[in-house]
C-alpha cells in the first residue's frame, strides 16, 4: 500500500522544519547582535574615561617637567655666573 503524494508530503515537512528552525536561528543572531551592540557600547564608553584619566594624569606630569627644566635652566645661569672667573688685565698677562 502506498500513499498517495508522499514525497509532497515529506516535502512540505521538511521545508517546514527548516522554516521554523531558520526563523529561531534569526531570532537568537539578532538577540546576540544586540548583546554584542552593548558591549561594544560599553567598551567605548570605558576606553573614553580612560582616555580622559590619562589625559588628566598627562597634565600635571608635563607641567612638573617643565618645572624641572626651568630649575634646571636656572640653576645653569646661576652656575655660569658664580663659575666665571676675573679677567686679568693686560699688564698681567704680560709677567
Amino acid at each position: 500500500m502506498t500513499i498517495p503524494y508522499l514525497n509532497q508530503i515529506l516535502l512540505s515537512l521538511v521545508v517546514t522544519t527548516l522554516t521554523i528552525l531558520l526563523a529561531i536561528s534569526g531570532v537568537y543572531v539578532i538577540h546576540i547582535l544586540q548583546e554584542l551592540r552593548e558591549s561594544v557600547k560599553k567598551v567605548n564608553k570605558i576606553l573614553d574615561d580612560s582616555q580622559t584619566i590619562s589625559s588628566s594624569i598627562a597634565k600635571p606630569i608635563s607641567g612638573i617637567s617643565g618645572f624641572i627644566t626651568g630649575i634646571k635652566g636656572g640653576m645653569d645661569i646661576i652656575n655660569l655666573f658664580l663659575s666665571k672667573k676675573p679677567h686679568k688685565s693686560t699688564k698681567e698677562e704680560e709677567k
